[in-house]
């Protein structure tokens, strides 16, 4: 056991995999504004957390703190509009937001959000941020 375990130690260091670089995670840090939208079976306008370009945020953590499902979507003011659907039999430019949870997201900074639900309402907030 003690020659295989030695064994695999020089392959790995001939390998270069013990000298690896690990970059650490960074915490969510907010930046800029938090918005937020009631997404219901029609979707509301689209809002933005930072839209006045004073950040230049990628990262968005979304928190629906409803009970129904959201289809989240978001891009530019019109292409969230546009997106802004229950995906059925093709495939659809959305992503669920389970009820009572958060989840962070990498996009481009300015993207505007809005969502979808099958029935019933879900609110949701969106905050601008760096890390994760």
């Amino acid at each position: 056991m003690k020659r295989i375990l030695a064994a695999l130690l020089i392959a790995l260091t001939l390998c270069g995999v013990s000298s690896a670089q690990v970059s650490p995670i960074q915490p969510f840090t907010p930046v800029g504004n938090t918005a937020t939208f009631t997404a219901a079976t029609s979707c509301p306008s689209p809002v933005a957390p930072n839209p006045t370009g004073t950040s230049s945020s990628t990262q968005y953590v979304l928190t629906n703190i409803g009970s129904q499902v959201v289809f989240v979507s978001y891009g530019t003011s019109a292409q969230a509009t546009t997106n802004c659907v229950i995906p059925t039999g093709t495939t659809q430019q959305v992503f669920v937001l389970l009820p009572l949870t958060q989840i962070t997201i990498t996009t481009y900074g300015q993207s505007y959000f809005t969502g979808i639900t099958s029935t019933g309402t879900s609110i949701v907030y969106v905050q601008a941020g760096v890390g994760m």
